[in-house]
């Protein structure tokens, strides 16, 4: 399954449609604006939330919570040593852990769980500077949990970027 991230430069709360390939418009990134943390909701094309996206506002590192109708889902943090790529750890609430490494920056990296590639992200085969792809590889995973992985990993590494 493969979808299109295509976010807006300027928008009051950050707020960008994820497309199939055939364009039909799947998922909505509602960005929350005039927040104290940046807060996200992915919603299906009729508007019902799927997953809630917050940034944990006391924490040693940048981290971001996903949560489920009002349950904890998943956290995720950068790894501490990780010099020669960039490396992120997806703790989901019953212990399983996702690796998510690459080239975050440039919004290159892949998620995987014990060494099976989940999903690649990607702008390598997209031309449009704030456009990227989700390939998701697997058929059976989570698509909502995912798609959130990936705009968490882009949001705490644009902030990296920015500090």
């Amino acid at each position: 399954m493969r979808f299109l991230v295509r976010e807006r430069l300027f928008a009051i709360g950050d707020d960008y449609w994820i497309e199939d390939v055939d364009g039909r418009k799947v998922f909505l990134v509602d960005g929350k604006a005039m927040r104290v943390r940046d807060t996200f909701e992915l919603k299906d094309a009729q508007g019902r939330i799927l997953v809630e996206i917050r940034q944990k506002l006391l924490s040693l590192r940048d981290t971001m919570l996903i949560e489920r109708d009002g349950e904890h889902l998943a956290t995720i943090k950068r790894k501490r040593l990780s010099l020669l790529r960039n490396h992120y750890r997806v703790t989901l609430v019953d212990g399983t852990e996702l690796d998510v490494s690459g080239k975050i920056l440039d919004r290159e990296f892949a998620i995987d769980y014990d060494g099976e590639l989940l999903a690649q992200i990607s702008r390598r085969w997209l031309t449009v500077r704030d456009t990227y792809g989700i390939d998701v590889v697997r058929e059976d995973a989570d698509t909502a949990l995912l798609i959130a992985v990936s705009i968490c990993v882009i949001v705490l590494a644009e902030k990296e970027r920015e500090d």
